[in-house]
């Protein structure tokens, strides 16, 4: 949770639009994320959360608006953005054909690690993934889970300021998915920021605040807690229904 000096802002978006032709993709958004905290980007598809992240991790410029990312501009600093962040999709980039220590020391090395401390770094985040037994075996042959646990500790392995999660939960069972929080929780305990998408709305339940888009517009931002007040919800997900009923468009 965020508290006294800790409540500074990572991320500063102010009047972010993003249009595509005559498609308004993302709709004059605004808003925070706080140091230390875990970040929830809600949204049905065709909302425009993944356009909106895609301009925050420098993939893609805005229309108009500003904002910063780790203190840097996403218009004019994007390069500078992509080496203080940390990114991980659904569709997560490691490489099948090599072991887990090789992808590990590939990305070490891509996310600018020193050579001196790249082993030193490996070894101890595959002691608390409980993986150096796997350390030589192959990425494809392991198991959906332990790939989107490894995928999340080599996004983070340059200790950056945030690191964003896309969809990063899909497809895997419900311990699964547990345990990858618990990593989460290690890494907000760490200092790190956690930026999250999620079609999970327990998983939403976890943040410490929430940011629902509906076509494009940010409808609702605040605490879990805060926003079920608000709409008289008994969950996350009661409230996102409510907000998604007024969608006109999908992907």
């Amino acid at each position: 949770m965020i508290e006294g000096d800790k409540a500074k802002d990572v991320i500063e978006v102010e009047h972010l639009t993003k249009r595509f032709g005559d498609f308004t993709a993302v709709d004059d958004i605004s808003f925070e994320v706080h140091r230390g905290e875990i970040f929830g980007f809600l949204g049905a598809n065709g909302a425009g959360k993944t356009t909106a992240m895609r301009m925050l991790t420098g993939l893609s410029l805005p229309t108009s608006g500003r904002g910063t990312v780790a203190g840097f501009d996403i218009t004019t600093e994007p390069e500078q953005i992509k080496r203080h962040i940390g990114y991980m999709s659904q569709r997560f980039a490691l490489y099948g054909d090599l072991t887990v220590k090789d992808n590990m020391d590939l990305f070490a090395g891509i996310y600018g690690v020193p050579r001196r401390e790249i082993g030193s770094r490996i070894d101890s985040l595959l002691d608390r993934l409980d993986l150096m037994h796997e350390k030589n075996s192959r990425v494809r042959d392991l198991p959906q889970g332990w790939k989107q646990k490894l995928a999340f500790s080599v996004s983070i392995i340059h200790r950056p300021e945030i690191v964003f999660l896309d969809e990063p939960t899909g497809g895997v069972d419900p311990a699964a998915r547990r345990q990858f929080w618990e990593l989460i929780y290690e890494a907000v305990d760490e200092g790190i920021t956690v930026f999250v998408t999620t079609h999970y709305m327990d998983e939403a339940e976890y943040c410490d605040r929430i940011s629902m888009m509906v076509d494009g517009r940010i409808e609702a931002l605040d605490s879990p807690s805060a926003l079920k007040r608000a709409y008289g919800a008994s969950s996350v997900a009661e409230v996102f229904d409510i907000l998604a009923r007024g969608a006109a468009r999908t992907e």
